[in-house]
């Protein structure tokens, strides 16, 4: 799977870099015919965001992770909005897994028809 990192008003530091690294192992379990992730870590006066792309076999599947600030500076909020991301995409992906199943039963049905 091919990772693209990239940022808006921020230079994604080797630790952002390890943290997206670690958590897609998710995505890996969950769905074999990834190809690749995009992800572009912003960061705005009181937010931080986190969005990614995920490029699957005729699909793509897209979500946002955003994390605020409040009253005090918050080291972590921008591992807060990957870790959003990564969870919601997880959810993406296993919904489109899903649809990729046949939820049909076509041997019961074929055996309920060819019965008199």
């Amino acid at each position: 799977m091919q990772i693209q990192i990239s940022g808006q008003h921020i230079h994604p530091t080797p630790a952002l870099r390890e943290r997206v690294e670690q958590q897609i192992g998710r995505f890996e379990r969950l769905f074999d015919n990834i190809t690749a992730l995009d992800v572009v870590l912003s960061v705005d006066k009181n937010e931080h965001k986190a969005s990614g792309t995920l490029h699957c076999a005729g699909v793509r599947l897209h979500a946002e992770g955003i994390a605020s600030l409040e009253d005090e500076k918050k080291p972590d909020a921008l591992h807060k909005a990957i870790d959003a991301m990564i969870a919601k995409l997880a959810d993406q992906l296993k919904k489109h897994k899903e649809k990729l199943k046949d939820h049909h039963n076509t041997e019961g049905r074929d055996a309920r028809v060819a019965a008199p």
